[in-house]
């Protein structure tokens, strides 16, 4: 359709994302850390022409502590605009911001609750911690073939886990927070294209990742909240 579009994110150098943003681009598609950082230190750039703002996870942005920064960045957008928040899970930080930055605005929602669709088999082993490395290998083995993402709690977990599957035999890679954005991006990359079927991730992996097929999810470590859980094994199962 002719767009032209600028990804702003952390962890890649923002020289050539001041390029980029200099070309005048239908688009931004940024994280608020990094958006805001161009906007106090790249000359020129401004969103004072935006005629669409939009946030996605809107509830996750505001559980990470990203108020200060989409202030700044409401402060700098026009009055007059369309914003969308969207969000699978609806909290009071999101009501609270809903009320704070747009004006009449209408709200569609799916479901009242959290929910999970209805072509999701979802099922559970009650093991022992000390055999979950067991049953994990185990489970694996047994969706041999399938393409499966491993959610674990830490980053420290991950590698773990990815390391213990490697040298097991099996082909997995391992996404977390603490790795850089290239490596991140050649992991995301490489399960995306089916060159490895094992992902092993933390919760970065839960939310806004576009996986077209995912057969199957593992929770190695239950997640800590039951929203996490939604976004979790929404990776399959998905609409459409």
């Amino acid at each position: 359709v002719g767009l032209k579009v600028a990804v702003v994110v952390g962890g890649v150098d923002m020289m050539a994302q001041a390029v980029a943003l200099a070309r005048k681009p239908h688009v931004v598609v940024a994280t608020p850390g990094r958006l805001v950082d161009h906007l106090e230190n790249t000359k020129g750039f401004s969103l004072r022409t935006i005629k669409y703002l939009i946030l996605d996870e809107a509830d996750r942005m505001l559980s990470m502590d990203f108020e200060e920064e989409l202030q700044k960045v409401l402060a700098a957008v026009p009055r007059e605009r369309n914003t969308y928040l969207f969000s699978a899970t609806m909290t009071s930080k999101v009501a609270k911001l809903q009320r704070a930055s747009l004006t009449r605005p209408v709200k569609v929602e799916v479901s009242s609750k959290f929910s999970t669709p209805k072509t999701l088999l979802q099922q559970y082993l009650f093991i022992p911690a000390k055999y979950k490395d067991c049953y994990l290998a185990y489970v694996l083995n047994e969706l041999q073939g399938m393409t499966v993402l491993v959610f674990v709690a830490t980053c420290a977990n991950a590698q773990r886990a990815t390391l213990l599957l490697r040298n097991l035999g099996f082909p997995a890679l391992c996404l977390h927070g603490q790795m850089s954005q290239p490596k991140r991006l050649g992991a995301l990359n490489k399960f995306k294209a089916g060159e490895r079927n094992i992902l092993v991730a933390t919760d970065v992996a839960s939310r806004g990742l576009d996986i077209p097929s995912v057969d199957a999810v593992l929770n190695y470590d239950i997640p800590s909240h039951g929203k996490d859980y939604i976004h979790r094994v929404g990776r399959t199962a998905r609409a459409g």
